[in-house]
């Protein structure tokens, strides 16, 4: 089987400016992914789509392929799943096929090969799509509000009368850490939960996922604290 990585990291971020390329700890974000991909032996080539001349030059300079993504497909409003849709796309049209793609997000630098490796392993015969989930410390049935003509309400709202957090149905934060699926769900489908899909487990000191400053600095610290360790 055949397994190809991916990486999409596009030059605008308003979040964070320049955060794919920003140094954790004197290495590049986007060189976790590759670093990670490249300790998979079942990933044979690792790609990073991008729009940026800068973030091509660190993908090369790691190790990866680049895929020179269109600027249409590279703007604050634009679905990464068309991003995947154009990689896939991509790499078909250079002569290549494979069966399994994995999407190793920059925002996740603490993921680990035994996380990487469980997202691979879960995508069976009857499976669209893995994603990777943690836990979450608020739940929409329950501490998590809207507001609706100036008043708030419970996200979601239910007939069920709870008084405790512990009470309600489980809910989960998604993570950035993988997403593992099949080229031909991607080009048949429109977004994640279009198909069948399944999680794998990610403890919260591994699932942190950076779009802030504030999260940058607290994987920073958990990353010296690891190798103090």
């Amino acid at each position: 089987m055949k397994t190809f990585a991916f990486i999409f990291a596009r030059g605008g971020s308003k979040g964070l400016p320049g955060k794919n390329i920003l140094k954790l700890n004197d290495k590049p974000l986007l060189a976790y992914s590759i670093d990670i991909a490249k300790q998979i032996d079942d990933i044979s080539r690792i790609f990073v789509s991008t729009d940026d001349e800068s973030i091509s030059n660190v993908a090369i300079e790691y190790g990866a392929e680049v895929i020179n993504r269109p600027p249409e497909l590279a703007q604050d409003d634009t679905p990464e799943w068309l991003a995947w849709k154009h990689a896939v796309e991509w790499v078909n049209n250079n002569g290549e096929e494979f069966n399994r793609f994995i999407s190793l997000p920059t925002t996740s630098p603490l993921r680990n090969e035994l996380d990487v490796k469980a997202c691979l392993d879960k995508l069976d015969k009857d499976t669209d799509i893995v994603v990777t989930v943690a836990d979450t410390c608020r739940s929409p049935y329950f501490n998590m509000v809207r507001e609706e003509h100036g008043y708030f309400k419970l996200l979601i709202d239910t007939e069920a009368n709870y008084s405790r957090r512990q009470d309600v149905p489980k809910a989960y934060d998604m993570s950035t850490v993988a997403y593992v699926t099949r080229p031909e769900f991607i080009m048949k489908a429109n977004k994640i939960f279009d198909g069948r899909v399944k999680a794998v487990y990610i403890p919260p000191e591994r699932a942190i996922d950076i779009d802030t400053k504030l999260d940058f600095l607290v994987a920073e610290t958990l990353i010296k604290l690891t190798k103090e360790t």
